[in-house]
C-alpha cells in the first residue's frame, strides 16, 4: 500500500471534524431554544397562576367581609327594634317620673345599647328639615298643600333612621311638606301623625 493511499483515510476524518462540530452547535442551540419556550411557557402559566389567586383570595375576603357586615345587619335591624321601645317608652314617660332611681337606670340601659351600637357602626340619617331624599327617607304621610309640589322637604321624622357603616340600614319613616320657596298662604296640613294625606284613611 502506497503512503498516499495510507493518508486518505486520515484526511478524510480530519474533514468531517467541522460538519460534525457545526451540526453538535446546531443540536444544542435548538434544544437551548426549546428550553428557553418550555422557560417562557412555565413562567407564563405560573404568572397567570399566582394571578387567579390573588383574584381569589381578594374575592375570598370580600366575600367574607360581606358576609360579615350582612350578620351585623340582620343582628343591629333586630336590636333596633328594642331601641325604638326604649325610646317611645321614654318619650311617653310623664315628667314626674324621670327622677325615679330606677328609670334613670333603664334609661342608662338604653342609651348604653344605643353606644354599643354606635361602636359597631350605627349612626342616625338626618331628616328633620332636611330635603325629602327617597334613598335615606320613606314618606308615610304628606301635608295637604304638597300635593304636586317639585320639591318636598321633612316637616316630621316620625321614625328614626340609621346607616351602618356607609350603607341604609333602615330609612327614616317621615312626613313630607312643601319646599319653603313652594309654599303658600293656605293654611297647611297638621304636623302630627293625624295629619294624614287624602289618600289614608281616617277614622
Amino acid at each position: 500500500m502506497s503512503s498516499d493511499q495510507a493518508a486518505d483515510p486520515a484526511e478524510q476524518t480530519s474533514g468531517d471534524a467541522p460538519s460534525t462540530s457545526q451540526a453538535d452547535v446546531e443540536r444544542l442551540q435548538k434544544e437551548l431554544d426549546e428550553a428557553r419556550e418550555r422557560a417562557d411557557r412555565y413562567h407564563s402559566n405560573w404568572q397567570r397562576s399566582a394571578a387567579d389567586f390573588q383574584n381569589w383570595k381578594r374575592r375570598t375576603d370580600q366575600e367574607k367581609t360581606e358576609l360579615t357586615r350582612f350578620a351585623e345587619s340582620a343582628l343591629t335591624t333586630d336590636l333596633l327594634r328594642v331601641l325604638d321601645d326604649f325610646e317611645r317608652a321614654f318619650m311617653s314617660l310623664p315628667p314626674e317620673l324621670r327622677t325615679f332611681t330606677w328609670i334613670e337606670g333603664v334609661y342608662l340601659i338604653g342609651q348604653k345599647l344605643y353606644g354599643l351600637l354606635q361602636a359597631r357602626g350605627l349612626t342616625p340619617i338626618e331628616a328633620a328639615g332636611q330635603d325629602f331624599d327617597p334613598h335615606l327617607h320613606e314618606a308615610v304621610l304628606r301635608e295637604d298643600d304638597a300635593e304636586g309640589a317639585e320639591s318636598l322637604v321633612v316637616v316630621q321624622e316620625l321614625q328614626r333612621g340609621y346607616r351602618l357603616h356607609d350603607r341604609v340600614l333602615r330609612p327614616t319613616m317621615v312626613k313630607v311638606g312643601r319646599a319653603k320657596e313652594e309654599s303658600t298662604d293656605e293654611p297647611t296640613g297638621e304636623t302630627g301623625p293625624e295629619g294624614l294625606n287624602e289618600d289614608t284613611p281616617t277614622d
